[in-house]
């Protein structure tokens, strides 16, 4: 399940249809308050920020969430409070960040392959 905020672009907008190439059909979506869902979830919180634990070296526990921000603002401040663990890709070369889907995509490949692996 994909958990998105209050304020997240519409799922059956033109371009979210578009770019998620017919996936949006077989995610289910749940629009809600991130702060009041984080608070209660009782699970790690995983926040993707340009300086956390590299990715690679994290141990990520079953019944996690994973945050992702926005591409300009990253994690509001209200949500990185309840960040339990800071999370980042390390970079090659002088990259300074990725797109937010490309990042997304990274990370729970890496959440997927410590899962497995166990």
């Amino acid at each position: 399940t994909l958990v998105a905020s209050l304020q997240t672009v519409d799922v059956y907008n033109p371009k979210v249809i578009s770019a998620t190439m017919g996936s949006f059909c077989r995610v289910n979506i749940c629009y809600t308050s991130l702060t009041d869902f984080l608070a209660t979830s009782g699970v790690p919180v995983y926040g993707a920020f340009l300086k956390g634990k590299n990715i690679h070296h994290e141990s990520f526990e079953r019944g996690g969430v994973v945050v992702i921000g926005n591409e300009s603002n990253g994690i509001s401040p209200d949500v990185e409070k309840l960040v339990t663990s800071r999370i980042s890709i390390p970079g090659a070369g002088k990259t300074e960040s990725l797109n937010a889907s490309i990042a997304t995509g990274i990370i729970l490949d890496n959440v997927f392959r410590v899962r497995y692996e166990m």
